[in-house]
């Protein structure tokens, strides 16, 4: 921001918080190059969400404390941060070869979406449409997107995991298809050790080999109920 578009933010905030006003013409000046030495890297609003007369409002309606120059640069890293990391950087139009073209760039494409004038690209690939109806059918007939013969050769690799599914497979419960209520491990995690020190604290939390004795009694639990509902007849 210049110190002249600082100045009509200051106007506004002054508006809504008579705390800031500044009625002497130094104070002011003072005022606007305090806030320009933080806010000068920040624009006033781009096209993409980010607005400072917003974040200034926001402040001053959750905070009783007088906004600071600060508290919007702060906002303003956290709005970079947070578009640069739903960024995936699209292939360059410039040549390979040539280093410094294709480096250059990428950083104007990442300065662009940083500074809210171009939106992050996303993977459409990983997003995109749904599978084309022959993969759908093939997907139905197998059941898996993995086939049955390439799983049987990863089981080596995977003993956990071939376990509960063979588990599965002889009509045993899902344990891993539940969450512990001991040691809280979510759904398709493995239970873990929690260790307490002396103090209350957890010191260790190591993952079993064995889930706990309460969560294979949950999925068994689980696997009754939806048995029941699934045949009511079988179960007067």
């Amino acid at each position: 921001m210049t110190p002249h578009e600082i100045g009509a933010l200051l106007a506004y905030i002054g508006r809504l918080d008579p705390r800031l006003s500044r009625a002497d013409t130094g104070e002011a000046r003072d005022q606007i190059a305090q806030w320009h030495e933080l806010l000068g890297d920040v624009p006033p609003a781009t096209a993409h969400g980010w607005d400072a007369r917003v974040t200034a409002r926001d402040h001053i309606l959750d905070s009783p404390y007088p906004i600071m120059p600060v508290d919007i640069a702060r906002k303003w890293r956290v709005y970079r941060r947070d578009r640069l990391q739903r960024h995936t950087d699209p292939l360059p139009s410039a040549s390979p070869d040539d280093q410094a073209a294709w480096a250059a760039e990428l950083r104007g494409t990442r300065l662009a979406v940083a500074t809210g004038v171009a939106a992050p690209t996303r993977h459409r690939e990983l997003t995109g449409s749904e599978f084309e109806p022959e993969r759908q059918g093939r997907l139905r007939e197998i059941g898996s997107c993995i086939p049955p013969h390439i799983r049987e050769a990863l089981s080596p690799y995977r003993p956990a995991r071939a376990a509960r599914e063979a588990a599965i497979a002889q009509g045993q419960p899902d344990v891993l298809g539940v969450r512990c209520e001991h040691c809280h491990a979510e759904v398709n995690e493995p239970c873990r050790s929690r260790r307490l020190g002396l103090d209350g604290q957890p010191r260790a939390n190591a993952p079993r080999s064995t889930p706990h004795p309460s969560r294979v009694d949950l999925a068994a639990t689980q696997q009754v109920q939806q048995s029941v509902m699934a045949c009511p007849a079988l179960f007067p």
